[in-house]
């Protein structure tokens, strides 16, 4: 995996059967973080860092793939200009070879088309980079709770959309 970046891990916890547990006491579950950006890298795994007892950090498709393969993964944070394909290409496959996996976007991208796109091939959440501070960690926690998310700061949703999180009807 040439890609890697490398393995953070927090406390060794058992992730429960049903999923997630995040009350903000515990941190559970493991991420992969794929952006090719290793400043963004490091400042989203920062983040991410604080729900989430693994986070793998990829820096191509190649590498994306061969950690979801090997590893059971809880969700992916893939940004979506990531080298190689396109955001809505990597969705569509991570989502035809891993079906019940959880993905967010990321991307500087703030079209509509494009986040259409996105959530259309199977994304559940889409976050601008602009807005990761501070909409990233709301975005896991609808994604895991099993609803979409939108960056509150993206053009057609308002704040008044309480963080962005959205049910699938309303998309």
């Amino acid at each position: 995996m040439d890609g890697v970046y490398g393995t953070w891990s927090g406390r060794h916890a058992t992730v429960p059967k049903d999923g997630f547990i995040m009350d903000g006491s515990m941190k559970h579950g493991r991420v992969i973080l794929a952006d090719r950006n290793q400043d963004m890298l490091e400042g989203i795994r920062g983040l991410l860092e604080t729900s989430f007892d693994t986070v793998l950090m990829v820096a191509d498709v190649n590498s994306l793939f061969t950690a979801a393969e090997k590893l059971p993964i809880d969700l992916v944070v893939v940004d979506f200009s990531l080298p190689v394909s396109s955001g809505v290409n990597i969705v569509r496959q991570l989502k035809r070879r891993f079906p019940d996996l959880k993905l967010i976007v990321l991307s500087i991208h703030d079209e509509q088309t494009v986040r259409q796109e996105v959530l259309a091939a199977g994304a559940e959440g889409f976050v601008l980079k602009r807005s990761a501070a501070t909409d990233l960690i709301p975005a896991v926690r609808a994604v895991i709770a099993g609803r979409k998310y939108i960056s509150s700061s993206s053009g057609k949703y308002s704040r008044s959309d309480r963080h962005g999180t959205l049910k699938p009807e309303q998309l």
